[in-house]
């Protein structure tokens, strides 16, 4: 395919040559004006030399002809995998690609759409940025319309709808039936933090298309999994759920709806919101018996850490100390022990005996309300010493019952480094404690342990004769923590290098509060774009396998793999976005895929009406698969009409690429210099005669 054109390439600057040339007229109109002889001759030789100083030249192109781009965008989101709408999709796309092999000046470019996965950005079905994303290598000219096969339901139309850059008819191919039927949560106002044990409110709406009669739903309400309200609501009226935080960290909440009949999809009849636990600082109740080295060792921990209050005493003078001093003259404070034991016990979460011994300060009866305490769902830490094997030893109250172990009257004194056996290397407190060897420890050793005969609870702290240091035992809803040894302070002083008793002590104090992340038994799920990864964390053999459940309810059965000792993991690559349900054995954990209910999931009715503003502003067409078919695509031509009664067109945009260019100069060399001289001879000798 060969162009000419012709170009100027002037040696002087425009300015000059306008000026130059615009003399030049004016001389020889001046001349034509008055009828002067010879301005006829001077006007042509005037008009060479014009021509001469704009350097004319003659340029032959050759070029090839591209073809025209058509971008087909495929949305392969979720909800287009609904009531047969892929197969509609699959079909639409293979039609198009078959007439596309008859339409030579035409090039078919597909872009498949899949869920847009982000915890941060709500747009799921993305069609119009993966199109601009797809022809960026594409020059806007060689464009020539482009074919969306959709649901309707897209959620990045352009503002501006005149500007779609696609240069042509845009032409909508909808998947779907008409009058579908949906039922679907909306959360009105869902609250993202709240303080564990107080009220927090969820408001919530039934919406609903396609049906007729506003009949009751019934509503099932979860918290991380497990059922605490059914309730009846009718669909377009805002209902309330309110409920007390369970636990600090992650509570998953989940609404779910009753699935209607012929209901097009039950995935958005779930909703979930996830609210994040706060604890109120933590109360704990420090009771030290007689003074020792490591004393200082708890309250220091404990006053370091912002979220505690502590309340603590020092037993300095026992009732049967008597040396004489009036009491007007001292300044101690006594044990209010009523008002701690009886009557504001159940307001502490911790009670930590630190080397307590019976000496008339507590009375018998108030250990039998601590062991209540402790059953009804509180916590006790005894950190034994030397009194812990004798008489005066609180194993010796009715509190014993709740002890994990009793003392059989044995104390070594000898340096041991602290072992983690077994159970202990798979516990949550002592797993992955920092400077654990196995074979070397790189930590000081300890000077004191306690004999015990072991009647419950676990071990996940030895001696190198594997005699328990720290035991670990609950009680029906309550936990007890029993240290053998008051040598921990070793490791906050830094002898032999210390040890990590802040985070050992930190772990355990956590654990005795129930912090869900120190569970022996726990299942966890965690997505991470499209990758969920489920852990399980056990003081057990390898656990049973997980089953996995999509937001559209297809199930998957995967085996853990150990990571680490106590646990187990398993990862899977999933697809859909929306909320999946974990399940092994009796541990059921929830985790989100995407961000939180979707606009993916909340609308998913097959619909015109969100893609016919832009297609009407590109004269293009919208029809449905159902009924319609797919329409027969033609060539038009620029500004034709675009779309009629079953077909569609395609504008070609008729562009090419250039190949190559050949310049011939009009007005230099021998010719351009004849001219000239035959013009300016043609002057004078017009003047001469």
């Amino acid at each position: 395919m060969e162009n000419l054109n012709i170009t100027f390439s002037p040696e002087l600057p425009l300015w000059l040559l306008v000026l130059l040339t615009s003399a030049i007229a004016l001389l020889c109109l001046y001349g034509l004006v008055k009828q002067l002889r010879g301005s006829f001759v001077r006007l042509i030789a005037g008009a060479l030399l014009a021509i001469a100083l704009f350097n004319p030249s003659l340029l032959q192109e050759d070029r090839s002809p591209l073809k025209t781009i058509i971008p087909l965008v495929i949305d392969e989101t979720t909800s287009q995998r609904l009531n047969n709408r892929d197969k509609q999709t699959a079909d639409a796309a293979n039609d198009i690609r078959r007439q596309f092999e008859k339409l030579d000046n035409f090039e078919l470019r597909e872009i498949r759409v899949t869920d847009q996965i982000s915890q941060t950005s709500d747009v799921s079905s993305a069609l119009f940025s993966s199109l601009n994303k797809a022809v960026q290598d594409v020059p806007s000219d060689q464009m020539g319309g482009a074919i969306f096969i959709t649901d309707g339901q897209v959620h990045d139309i352009p503002e501006n709808i005149k500007q779609p850059n696609i240069n042509g008819p845009l032409h909508v191919i909808i998947t779907g039936k008409e009058n579908e039927r949906d039922r679907r949560i909306v959360l009105k106002n869902a609250p993202r933090f709240g303080v564990v044990g107080e009220s927090q409110e969820i408001i919530y709406e039934i919406e609903e298309t396609g049906f007729n009669n506003k009949l009751p739903v019934e509503i099932t309400i979860s918290i991380d999994g497990e059922i605490v309200a059914i309730d009846e609501v009718i669909a377009g009226e805002e209902a309330s759920f309110i409920f007390d935080v369970p636990h600090g960290g992650k509570n998953i909440i989940e609404l779910s709806a009753t699935i209607a009949k012929d209901e097009i999809s039950e995935i958005n009849n779930r909703a979930f919101t996830t609210l994040n636990g706060i604890r109120e600082n933590l109360r704990v109740l420090l009771v030290s018996g007689e003074p020792h080295a490591g004393e200082r060792t708890w309250r220091n921990l404990l006053k370091s850490d912002a979220s505690v209050d502590l309340v603590h005493f020092t037993i300095l003078r026992p009732p049967e100390k008597q040396d004489g001093t009036p009491i007007n003259q001292l300044s101690l404070i006594a044990l209010p022990t009523r008002e701690l034991f009886v009557q504001k016990i159940d307001e502490f979460d911790l009670i930590i005996f630190d080397r307590y011994k019976r000496r008339g300060v507590l009375p018998v009866l108030y250990f039998d309300n601590i062991a209540r305490y402790v059953r009804d769902g509180g916590a006790v830490l005894v950190a034994a010493g030397p009194e812990y094997a004798d008489r005066t030893s609180i194993g010796a109250t009715p509190l014993n019952s709740v002890l994990p172990a009793l003392a059989d009257g044995k104390i070594t004194e000898a340096p041991f480094t602290p072992q983690i056996p077994e159970t202990g290397q798979k516990h949550p407190v002592t797993r992955d404690l920092d400077g654990w060897d196995k074979d070397k420890p790189k930590w000081s050793r300890w000077f004191r342990s306690i004999g015990v005969d072991k009647v419950g609870g676990e071990s996940v702290m030895e001696n190198e004769n594997g005699e328990p240091i720290l035991m670990l035992q609950r009680h029906d809803e309550g936990r007890v923590a029993l240290f053998l040894s008051d040598h921990v302070w070793v490791w906050s002083r830094g002898f032999e290098g210390g040890g990590p008793h802040v985070q050992l002590l930190r772990r355990l104090a956590h654990w005795m509060m129930k912090e869900p992340e120190l569970e022996e038994e726990r299942l966890t799920a965690q997505a991470s774009g499209k990758t969920l990864t489920i852990t399980r964390q056990t003081l057990g053999e390898k656990p049973q396998d997980v089953d996995i459940t999509s937001p559209s309810g297809e199930s998957l059965t995967l085996s853990f793999t150990q990571s680490e000792p106590g646990i187990w993991q398993v990862e899977t690559e999933v697809e859909e976005i929306g909320l999946y349900r974990t399940t092994n054995v009796e541990f059921t954990a929830l985790a989100q895929v995407g961000p939180a209910n979707p606009r993916e999931l909340a609308a998913v009715i097959s619909t015109v009406k969100t893609l016919a503003p832009i297609v009407k502003a590109t004269s293009g067409s919208i029809q449905r698969i159902e009924g319609a078919g797919i329409p027969r695509l033609i060539q038009i031509a620029q500004n034709a009409t675009a779309s009629g009664r079953g077909w569609a067109g395609l504008v070609n945009s008729n562009a090419t690429v250039l190949n190559s260019v050949f310049r011939i100069p009009l007005f230099t060399g021998l010719l351009g210099l004849a001219l000239l001289l035959f013009g300016f001879a043609s002057m004078w000798f017009r003047e001469g005669r």
